[in-house]
């Protein structure tokens, strides 16, 4: 479960979460969209401890984030950029990931679902995005998490890979995990999510399943429904 009451954050005079208020107590898929400066990575930085709003309430599992790191352990996060470093081998990576958070991970079956016995004795630095990313989904999803954040899964990914990521997105979804996901690609979310939680100027504008925005905006059309949220912003 994770609850945001009145969110507030700004950087200097840059105001970019304005009151947010967001419920998410079902289990499910909850893809987070909004244009460029609309406060999802802000949001999900919130909810991931790595920035302190200014004022408002945000609790994870019925309990308050604020002074309590030990919340983290419930979160698995996949970065939109990881920087690792470039000299350690994926062998070595994955080790020390498992060694930081103190638990034991699937890694040996999604290594293996993702191909990646070749690359294990390579250096990161030695490695293509697309590569780099099947190794970012294996220190995700390797653990089990009540909580799943996903920022940009898809990017890199070759289309055999991506076939794969939606199986297991299916999956934790299946346990009964919350997964957050945040995607540039529209096809994706559309197949993928169970709900949109779509922000717009530091607030969240609509939040509701896929049918409930066509109907809305009066669009058949996916995409095209999630662009006229902005029309009917400017309108």
């Amino acid at each position: 479960m994770i609850k945001i009451e009145q969110l507030y954050k700004r950087f200097g005079k840059n105001k970019v979460l304005k009151g947010v208020d967001l419920d998410i107590t079902s289990k499910g898929i909850f893809a987070i969209l909004g244009p460029n400066g609309s406060g999802k990575t802000t949001l999900i930085k919130a909810i991931l401890g790595m920035v302190i709003p200014d004022k408002g309430k945000l609790l994870v599992e019925d309990v308050s984030i604020k002074r309590n790191w030990k919340y983290r352990d419930q979160i698995d996060y996949l970065p939109q950029l990881a920087n690792f470093p470039a000299n350690l081998t994926v062998k070595e990576l994955i080790s020390m990931i498992k060694d930081l958070r103190n638990r034991p991970g699937e890694d040996k079956k999604l290594i293996s679902l993702f191909k990646l016995e070749p690359f294990l004795s390579k250096k990161l630095s030695h490695l293509s995005g697309g590569t780099k990313q099947k190794v970012n989904l294996v220190l995700t999803l390797m653990f089990d998490s009540p909580i799943i954040i996903l920022d940009e899964p898809t990017s890199g990914l070759d289309p055999i890979a991506l076939i794969h990521l939606k199986e297991l997105i299916a999956v934790e979804k299946a346990k009964g995990k919350i997964i957050l996901i945040t995607s540039h690609i529209m096809s994706f979310v559309e197949e993928v999510a169970d709900e949109i939680v779509f922000l717009l100027e530091g607030k969240v504008y609509f939040k509701g399943n896929i049918d409930a925005l066509k109907t809305q905006t009066k669009e058949s059309n996916f995409e095209r429904a999630i662009a006229n949220l902005l029309t009917y912003e400017d309108a």
